[in-house]
């Protein structure tokens, strides 16, 4: 595990920016955006106390969101040590989350052949324009957040209940594999597998959708991380989002 470092998030809460939400889901939000975009690395430490004074909030709704982070698989608390970030490592990515998937999703894709709409279809080419537009920008977090739109669409669309529950319940490890694998990647080519799945969709044929899905999936990992000058691994960082305005969400 990493040296423990303490760090902050760079949003802050604004008296008037989280009206209509609970204090605590906004922590959520600030808090598995950091980790899951790489600004906090495998090891860190989420200091209740440090994290309450810099987002303007009581230890309360901080202490809950790591409570549901940790439900989530993101952080992991420890005795007298408090809350730990949690990394995504090859090993789970290769044989337990893309195998979950292809499980998963080659079930509820060939399901929902016969079930998606014109509008689903309609649905879909728009999170690939999201997409588009994203790439052109050299924007991972927008891709990203498509991508997981585009899945659910059509694991939504196969009327398999059961199915959406098991992917919400694993999205958040998904979501930052996404963003761990998407580094460096040619975002266009992220693109255009998804215009195949969607034509492979729209042809209703499940051997030429199974085929696509499946390429789609089953990535290799990425190359290592580089290392710092002890030898220890540094994870790929990406910059923060600047400190809200007031008055914004």
């Amino acid at each position: 595990m990493a040296d423990s470092v303490e760090r902050t998030p760079a949003v802050v809460l604004e008296g008037e920016a989280g009206k209509g939400r609970p204090r605590g889901q906004q922590v959520v939000e600030i808090l598995r955006s950091a980790i899951i975009t790489g600004g906090y690395e495998p090891g860190e430490r989420l200091i209740e106390a440090t994290l309450s004074t810099e987002l303007g909030t009581s230890r309360g709704p901080v202490r809950e969101a790591l409570r549901q982070l940790e439900n989530e698989g993101l952080v992991m608390s420890f005795p007298y040590r408090g809350a730990v970030v949690l990394g995504v490592s090859d090993d789970e990515v290769q044989e337990v989350l893309i195998p979950i998937r292809l499980t998963l999703e080659r079930y509820s894709f060939l399901r929902a052949l016969e079930q998606m709409t014109e509008e689903d279809f309609a649905e879909l080419g728009k999170q690939i324009w999201l997409m588009e537009q994203a790439a052109r920008a050299d924007d991972l977090a927008r891709i990203v957040e498509a991508d997981l739109r585009f899945h659910e669409i059509v694991i939504g669309a196969s009327g398999q209940t059961h199915t959406v529950q098991i992917w919400r319940t694993i999205w958040p490890r998904i979501r930052a594999y996404f963003y761990r694998y998407g580094r460096g990647q040619d975002l266009g080519r992220m693109v255009t597998e998804h215009r195949e799945l969607l034509a492979a969709l729209q042809s209703r044929d499940p051997e030429r959708m199974r085929t696509v899905l499946e390429q789609h999936i089953a990535v290799p990992s990425p190359p290592p991380a580089a290392t710092t000058s002890n030898g220890r691994k540094r994870a790929p960082r990406t910059e923060r989002a600047p400190a809200a305005k007031k008055g914004r969400a």
